[in-house]
């Protein structure tokens, strides 16, 4: 039998006791009493009203609500300076924000996620401790309405489109190209200082993605260095302390080593440390290269010890993903190829780091990016990406990780490739992109 609801029982919202009683029952987390009459059209009444009487599940999401940043670990500078970040560009947005450690261990975060969506949490961000947990991920976030990204790791050949639109975004640096370009800075340099020589890699945590992307990206930098070779590796685990003991393992197990391709700039200050432990001087008897671009691995590029990094600024993913959570809470709707992006690194030598430290480092409190700009609700027509952003190529991507069987190229993937959409969309951030990621801040006085 339909059930109908009689006007004369909807409660009386000119009362403010009424409202209140009616926001402490509904899921109105962090709705102002002002916003929630403001919802309360006739359609928005009926269905708050039928919460209360037992009608199906219904909640008022506020595009206001809770940015939550899942971390897989708390362990290295990149996660600390991304927290900060996050931060400052939550507050911008007026977002409420929190940050979660996944103390490495994936399970751990998908029960955290859990937790965070019981607590009315509306949106995250995840830094995966490895990929086998986003398809849970994405299937809880459709369920529940949560708008979520990811930033680094993931299972291979997932993809955002097998989810639901409430998986909104996957985006990485084009680890490839950005970790060859630095391995070969440091094997031009060990082959014009040394005539060539061994090479150790300390890497990341093995089968994480982007430890995979990056290590193909240093291998192929050898093909056309001849006289140069890498004679070991050892993960470092993406910090500092295990990096340093793979380092040490690594020396005494190789006496001839004149250089170090260190998957992050925390494995890269590990390798430092042991390298000075030895008796060495790092800079001129053995030269270290990393990944990230972290306050730590700046000035130790700028104080010679470092010889590059490819600089993705924390600040950026902050922004990029903050401004993303905004524009879809605020009606936007991605096309599909920004559901899946990359972007360019900067590859920072002694040549160019006291730039990017003015801006990213030692910057009095001026936060490097405008990251109002970078929304598409904010700013439909001078939106601005900041860095070069472009769509995701999914083989490109995941070369090297054999593709399931089972594995469908998104339909809605297809198509962009084929109608044009996708250079459309390359040629349209291309456009947009007028704050340079290597030039001064926006925010900073002329």
């Amino acid at each position: 039998m339909t059930r109908k609801i009689d006007p004369r029982r909807f409660p009386r919202f000119e009362d403010k006791r009424v409202v209140d009683a009616h926001m402490d029952r509904l899921d109105t987390r962090g709705l102002s009493r002002r916003d929630f009459l403001a919802l309360a059209s006739a359609g928005a009444v009926l269905g708050a009203f039928g919460a209360t009487m037992g009608l199906p599940n219904v909640a008022l999401a506020d595009p206001s609500g809770k940015l939550a940043f899942l971390t897989a670990f708390y362990r290295n500078e990149y996660n600390l300076i991304a927290d900060k970040a996050f931060e400052n560009a939550t507050r911008t947005f007026g977002l409420p924000y929190t940050v979660v450690d996944g103390q490495f261990d994936s399970q751990l975060q998908l029960t955290q996620f859990e937790q965070q969506v019981a607590a009315g949490t509306q949106s995250a961000i995840f830094n995966l401790a490895d990929g086998s947990a986003i398809r849970r991920i994405s299937k809880i976030a459709g369920e529940n309405q949560i708008y979520v990204g990811n930033v680094w790791d993931s299972l291979p050949w997932f993809t955002p489109f097998e989810a639901s639109d409430y998986y909104t975004l996957y985006a990485v640096p084009e680890e490839f190209a950005a970790h060859k370009a630095v391995t070969e800075v440091l094997l031009k340099t060990i082959t014009e200082k040394f005539g060539g020589g061994d090479v150790i890699g300390v890497t990341g945590v093995p089968g994480n993605w982007t430890d995979i992307a990056r290590s193909r990206g240093r291998d192929a930098a050898f093909r056309d260095y001849p006289k140069t070779r890498l004679v070991g590796e050892l993960p470092g685990r993406w910090n500092r302390e295990d990096a340093l003991k793979a380092t040490e393992d690594l020396l005494t197990r190789n006496r001839n080593v004149v250089g170090v391709v260190a998957q992050n700039d925390d494995v890269a200050q590990g390798a430092i440390a042991a390298i000075r432990a030895v008796g060495l001087k790092p800079g001129e008897d053995i030269f270290v290269v990393g990944a990230d671009g972290t306050s730590a691995g700046a000035r130790s590029i700028a104080r010679g010890e470092q010889l590059a990094t490819s600089a993705n600024s924390p600040a950026f993913v902050a922004g990029l993903f903050t401004a993303r959570i905004y524009d879809v809470t605020h009606g936007w709707k991605p096309r599909a190829p920004e559901r899946m992006q990359n972007w360019r690194s900067l590859i920072a030598t002694k040549a160019n780091i006291d730039g990017y430290i003015a801006r990213f480092v030692d910057n009095n409190g001026v936060e490097p990016f405008d990251y109002r700009k970078m929304s598409k609700v904010l700013h439909p027509d001078n939106w601005d990406p900041q860095v070069d952003l472009y769509p995701l190529d999914i083989d490109r991507h995941w070369e090297g990780i054999p593709r399931p069987a089972s594995f469908v190229y998104p339909a809605a993937y297809l198509e962009a490739r084929k109608n044009g959409e996708w250079e459309a969309v390359t040629q349209e951030y291309a456009d947009h992109y007028k704050i340079k990621f290597d030039g001064p801040s926006p925010n900073s006085k002329a």
